[in-house]
């Protein structure tokens, strides 16, 4: 079996219509990832990197591609009634694969700052997007050339040279279809020197008893100085599956937060490749992830250290519950030139039943002796005397369970760098452990209540 077949030939009897739904920067790179795909085929379970994950078997369902550029709309107001005070956003929304600014981006967005349809930049700033799309990504990754093959559009963010966003920007990304559909997201960020923001981004599924497959491709460019926190939140449906790449390089004193937070899903895969480029950078990484049922979330982690005086730390959570099973693979790197590095990392896991599963793979490969490193893995259940004291307090088994797990995860909220999103995030982990699995913005009146307009 062969997914990407499917894939080739419907590039092959569509190229006309796909370029014409696009813009030539993001054309001028299909022909290459076309030829890469034609001699290669998507990871599968077994291989390097992948123990855990067919990438493979993701994609092998017969998904629909919007190549026309239908318009699907969502019901914006009825899905997002956030009610969090502090947490206001300038917001944009992408519906399936297809943006749509609000009417307080449009009216708020500040001097300096663009935040927009990458198609329609790549129209109008064709040299800026031939310049950045494409030049973090691994273009020799089949996943990542599959998106490259056949994206029309996306989003693109950039932050102007010392322009520094006081308001979070958020991205919301819905999937709302009547049929079975694949949604291919590119988001392209590019901070500039001495610039800094804040970015959450958010998955949805309005149509729960569909099946979707978002194929996400993000590439975050980092100037020297620039200092960027990144929050991505999936409450999807567990017949939505979603794999995911993050690629970010970091200039000369820059400073990255990456918080990747899984609370539903059905399966996921969440790849991190990180480079520290040039001197004094740092990174903070961290991941939550809370599975159930039958879900598979699979995090895989690169931090690569290339030059001296860089910090990065690593701090990802498991909870498990029922027959879920969780993955994690993560790797530093440190270069021969990278003297004086500092870089940490933890993974800590709670199995919660019997049949819930953990595989874990930190590693460490080291070129330089002039550097503190560490990594760690932990694989436990709740904690029996805990439990049994909470119970001789007249607390209910149950919620002597929900209160544990909270706790668990609580270290990893506290790190979030974004002030009125860690009081949401409690609320939305308190809501998971209590058993709204299938719990949305609507339910936990959380983010987004300053713009309900829809596309």
């Amino acid at each position: 079996m062969n997914s990407l077949n499917q894939y080739l030939e419907l590039y092959r009897l569509n190229r006309q219509a796909i370029d014409a739904g696009s813009a030539d920067p993001l054309n001028d790179k299909r022909d290459e990832a076309f030829e890469l795909l034609s001699v290669t085929r998507l990871p599968r379970r077994g291989d390097e990197g992948y123990e855990r994950t067919s990438v493979e078997d993701m994609f092998a369902d017969d998904y629909g591609v919007n190549i026309n550029r239908m318009d699907f709309p969502a019901d914006i107001a009825a899905s997002f009634r956030c009610e969090v005070p502090n947490m206001s956003t300038l917001l944009g929304v992408v519906v399936n694969d297809t943006f749509h600014p609000t009417g307080t981006l449009i009216d708020r967005l500040p001097q300096g700052v663009t935040f927009t349809s990458l198609r329609r930049e790549a129209i109008d700033n064709p040299e800026l997007i031939r310049r950045h799309y494409g030049s973090v990504a691994d273009g020799s990754d089949p996943a990542t050339a599959l998106n490259t093959m056949l994206v029309q559009d996306g989003v693109v963010i950039r932050v102007g040279r010392g322009v520094r966003l006081e308001k979070p920007l958020q991205l919301v990304n819905i999937f709302r279809s009547p049929t079975s559909m694949m949604a291919l997201r590119r988001l392209l960020v590019i901070m500039e020197e001495d610039s800094e923001a804040q970015l959450l981004v958010c998955d949805h599924t309005q149509d729960k008893n569909e099946k979707y497959l978002s194929s996400e491709v993000v590439e975050i460019s980092l100037g020297k100085g620039a200092s960027f926190d990144y929050c991505h939140i999936e409450e999807s449906s567990e017949n939505t599956v979603r794999h995911s790449q993050l690629y970010v390089r970091q200039h000369e004193s820059s400073r990255l937060s990456v918080a990747g937070i899984t609370l539903t899903c059905g399966n996921t895969r969440n790849s991190y490749s990180i480079d520290l480029s040039e001197p004094d950078c740092e990174t903070l990484l961290c991941g939550m992830a809370i599975g159930s049922d039958s879900q598979s979330i699979d995090n895989n982690v690169s931090v690569r250290h290339l030059s001296h005086h860089c910090r990065s730390n690593q701090l990802f959570k498991y909870v498990l519950d029922d027959k879920s099973t969780g993955a994690f693979c993560g790797k530093i790197l440190v270069a021969p030139g990278a003297a004086y590095t500092d870089a940490f990392q933890t993974n800590r896991n709670l199995l919660a039943s019997t049949g819930a599963r953990m595989h874990t793979k930190p590693q460490l490969e080291i070129y330089n002796d002039d550097v503190k490193c560490s990594h760690g893995a932990t694989t436990g259940q709740l904690d029996a005397d805990a439990l049994f004291y909470m119970r001789t307090r007249g607390i209910p088994e149950a919620e002597a369970r929900n209160m544990l797990m909270q706790a668990f995860m609580s270290d990893v909220i506290d790190v979030v760098r974004m002030e009125g999103l860690r009081d949401r995030l409690r609320h939305l982990v308190q809501r998971r452990f209590e058993g709204y699995g299938s719990a949305t913005c609507a339910d936990c009146r959380s983010a987004c209540k300053n713009d309900n307009n829809q596309p």
